[in-house]
């Protein structure tokens, strides 16, 4: 955003919805605003449900309210990043409008989650498609998308840990308003969408397992607005309010998240955050379960199984000499620093004429 805005050939235009606008999810619209960027439109599409019947709802808010959003500022490019199911409304509210979609991230595989379908589906709204590695670019050919439109960037995560000034700990300690440890774990658990009715059972497991590293304080990030998310948030919070060690935070914000992975040991949890900058920070990851199931994996990433033995292992794995020995000489399959430059630079010279038609790449 901040390479488009800077742009002499582009204008930004933004438009916030989701979680930003929700104060269960801490008002991140206001961060949004806090960091210097215009917002144009807000879209509400929430609504206070975490079941199927509610997303869908929601969904169904946000294709309408974007659509008017879409009219009303008559933008020439719609960027989207990702696979959550509010892309999915903008992409279908873009659609319809009959403008372009540049889509970021495209070509991946989470196989435990409905974000597999909706990122193969944007990919197919799509007409501009910025990818992260070479495998993903051939997946977006394979699902029909000309080579001539694929281009592989890197993730763009990585830019804002390359840029952002890393909090030392005592200001990061002053922020958070709590204190680090000797040892110290980033936990980040989210609902595996596709595994209905399995949030509870799984998030208790990883709990235990923590329970059996008495001297490791834990910083507890909630789940995302996904469905039986509000599960794993009443039982996180439940744990923080019964062990002195644990502390939970609704949202921490870009600058923090990172700040907070660069000083702990390790990151344990299914967030993508594990996979794509962990290793950036040449840092461990243990990765729970199926909901990251089929993304590229650094060396630094244990795979174990959402069951309180396997995760308990998989952390003791993390901690042994042996393991951290490897993680200065990881390479991660993400790329690295630079992804955002070039998606700007490929966006200021794209010829928009005639791309609404696209011929399937067989």
């Amino acid at each position: 955003m901040e390479g488009i805005r800077d742009s002499e050939l582009l204008e930004l235009q933004l438009v916030v919805t989701g979680a930003h606008l929700s104060p269960e999810f801490g008002l991140t619209y206001l961060d949004i605003e806090a960091d210097g960027f215009t917002i144009d439109a807000k879209v509400e599409m929430l609504l206070s449900s975490d079941t199927a019947v509610g997303v869908a709802k929601s969904m169904g808010l946000a294709v309408a309210g974007l659509a008017e959003a879409f009219e009303n500022l008559q933008p020439d490019v719609i960027v989207l990043l990702g696979d959550r199911y509010e892309m999915w409304s903008a992409g279908a509210a873009a659609t319809v409008a009959r403008i372009p979609i540049a889509h970021i991230h495209g070509g991946e595989s989470t196989e435990g989650v409905i974000d597999e379908a909706i990122r193969h589906g944007l990919t197919k709204m799509a007409h501009l498609h910025f990818v992260a590695a070479p495998e993903f670019a051939q997946r977006v050919i394979q699902l029909g998308e000309a080579p001539e439109r694929v281009f592989t960037v890197g993730a763009v995560g990585l830019d804002s840990i390359a840029r952002e000034p890393v909090l030392d700990i005592v200001e990061l300690q002053s922020s958070l308003g709590v204190e680090l440890g000797k040892r110290n774990l980033l936990i980040t658990f989210h609902p595996v969408t596709l595994e209905a009715g399995s949030a509870s059972v799984q998030i208790k497991s990883l709990l235990l397992a923590l329970d059996a590293f008495p001297d490791v304080h834990t910083f507890i990030t909630l789940p995302n607005s996904d469905m039986e998310g509000k599960e794993i948030s009443g039982l996180i919070h439940e744990y923080v309010a019964r062990t002195p060690r644990a502390a939970c935070f609704t949202s921490l914000g870009q600058a923090r998240y990172h700040s907070l992975m660069h000083h702990v040991d390790g990151v344990v949890g299914n967030s993508s955050s594990g996979l794509i900058e962990a290793p950036a920070m040449h840092k461990p990851t243990v990765n729970i379960g199926l909901r990251q199931a089929g993304r590229l994996r650094a060396t630094s990433v244990i795979d174990c199984d959402p069951e309180t033995d396997s995760i308990i292992e998989a952390i003791r794995s993390i901690y042994s000499d042996e393991f951290q020995s490897r993680l200065t000489s990881v390479t991660n399959p993400y790329g690295v620093p630079g992804g955002s430059t070039k998606v700007v630079e490929i966006l200021e010279r794209a010829p928009l004429e005639e791309i609404l038609m696209k011929r399937f790449h067989d």
